[in-house]
């Protein structure tokens, strides 16, 4: 027996040429029928996801990827408003009193770290602003929102909410992905995937961003990730629409309509050559919504027919001109959601570069200063946007998210003027369809410095966020890379304290 006698006496064959070739041809064909037999869904459901539940994937017509589609189970909510903070809005000045700021004014009790994301720690402060109780529930409110505080009584608080990085990019991905890493699917375009929109003539999730530009995380914040770049956000402003679709000086309106006309009978002739082509019918389906953009968009950002009273309440005039931007970014969100777009982003910050609380809520120094100029500009269009979609009732049907990255510290940085990142405790509050009214969930420690009673991950927030709109956080996903992936990634549980 020679040495490869020897070393494979039962598999000598396999290593004949011929064989070898015969052998993979047939392995080859049987993998290629396994594939046709699903993409067909011939083959029995075997998919888990990590908590071990059958996936359910929403039926998209490439012809129509927007269609809308039903939830996994009803719920009340059927459109949702995100209103986002870049920054890091300071929790312990805004929405969750903490007497014992006051008590330890100044004084550096035991458990303070002497070094957080910036550098060394000062001592305690107080707020900087004074909190009082508002509406019927007397809930403490500082003053440096007060007409938010004056629906106190509408909103749902969550002030357990801690998350797992202190750093602004990886934040915001974090909250608006349900990952630190970029290119994970955002949460409008989870929601657009499962759902699709009840308007054709605009498109399904648009993000609105603040007059200054981008958030940190840019675009990321609304992108599609993995998902189909169908279901990514659409982004433009009150001041700024959508690119590229201004027709042509030198084209009529006429030849316009003539020329969509052609490339729409040529487009489907196309098609019919290849019936079974998912990304070209894709393609066809967004050159078609975006010639349908051309005749909607103008008509939705036209805010002249609003009232002198609503662009008064908005707050339009008479404050700052980055107030009277945003303002109109508020009125074209609520616009937006009458047309019936599915998800609006409403951004409040900017900056990819950092901003320093002068372009978002990043407040290092100065919070006093830096924190009221963002309130001026937040606080009253925002107000105004909540009440004029409950009086419209509006709030039957919407859900709304007011969210931040994460909180700011109880004490001071050592520059004595500014609090420095805190992932440990901060708060996001909802209100609308499905969302139980005059609620505080959760706490944080006597300072506000870690999640406390009930602490909530960001997991569980995006958990509840999907179940408001009717989706299970479990079973909708995507197969990427070998893994069923999700918003929630395998963590998250639905808050149930905070449903109506």
């Amino acid at each position: 027996m020679n040495d490869a006698e020897h070393l494979l006496p039962q598999g000598r064959h396999l290593l004949d040429r011929r064989t070898f070739l015969k052998t993979a041809g047939l392995s080859t064909s049987s993998l290629a029928l396994l594939q046709i037999l699903q993409d067909d869904g011939l083959l029995a459901e075997t998919v888990r996801t990590a908590g071990g539940k059958a996936p359910i994937r929403p039926q998209i017509d490439p012809n129509d990827p927007y269609a809308a589609r039903p939830p996994h189970f009803p719920m009340p909510a059927k459109q949702v408003l995100v209103i986002y903070c870049p920054g890091a809005v300071s929790h312990v000045d805004t929405f969750d009193y903490k007497p014992d700021l006051e008590k330890f004014h100044g004084k550096k009790p035991p458990g303070i770290p002497d070094v957080t994301f910036e550098g060394p720690t000062g001592n305690i402060a107080k707020p900087f602003w004074k909190f009082r109780p508002r509406g019927e529930t007397g809930k403490m409110v500082s003053d440096l929102l007060p007409n938010l505080a004056k629906q106190t009584d509408e909103l749902c608080f969550v002030h357990s909410l801690h998350t797992e990085s202190s750093a602004h990019p990886q934040g915001e991905n974090f909250m608006n992905t349900g990952f630190t890493m970029e290119g994970f699917p955002s949460f409008g375009a989870w929601t657009t995937y499962a759902l699709g929109t009840a308007n054709e003539n605009l498109p399904a999730f648009v993000a609105i961003n603040d007059p200054r530009g981008l958030a940190r995380s840019g675009k990321n914040n609304f992108g599609n990730g993995f998902l189909p770049a169908a279901f990514q956000g659409t982004d433009f402003s009150a001041t700024s629409p959508p690119k590229n679709l201004d027709r042509p000086d030198q084209l009529t309106g006429k030849d316009d309509a003539t020329t969509r006309d052609i490339i729409q009978r040529l487009n489907a002739h196309h098609l019919e050559q290849y019936p079974g082509d998912a990304d070209l019918a894709g393609r066809i389906a967004s050159y078609e919504l975006a010639g349908r953009m051309q005749m909607s968009i103008p008509d939705v950002m036209d805010l002249a027919g609003e009232s002198a009273a609503t662009l008064a309440s908005y707050g339009v005039e008479g404050g700052s001109e980055l107030r009277g931007s945003y303002a109109r970014n508020c009125i074209l969100a609520r616009r937006l959601l009458e047309q019936g777009v599915r998800v609006v982003q409403l951004f409040n910050g900017s900056d990819p570069s950092g901003g320093n609380g002068i372009t978002n809520w990043d407040s290092h120094q100065n919070i006093l200063k830096t924190h009221a100029m963002q309130a001026e500009i937040m606080d009253q269009p925002t107000a105004a946007l909540l009440a004029d979609m409950r009086e419209r009732g509006m709030l039957d049907h919407t859900l709304v998210v007011w969210a931040t990255e994460f909180g700011r510290m109880p004490f001071l940085q050592a520059n004595g003027t500014g609090r420095d990142h805190n992932p440990d405790a901060f708060t996001c509050f909802l209100t609308g369809a499905g969302v139980k009214r005059a609620t505080s969930y959760g706490s944080s420690d006597e300072f506000g410095f870690k999640a406390a009673d009930n602490p909530t991950s960001v997991y569980d927030f995006n958990a509840t966020l999907l179940h408001l709109m009717g989706l299970d956080h479990e079973r909708l996903t995507f197969y990427h890379n070998g893994l069923e992936r999700r918003l929630t990634n395998v963590h998250g549980h639905v808050i149930d304290d905070l449903l109506a």
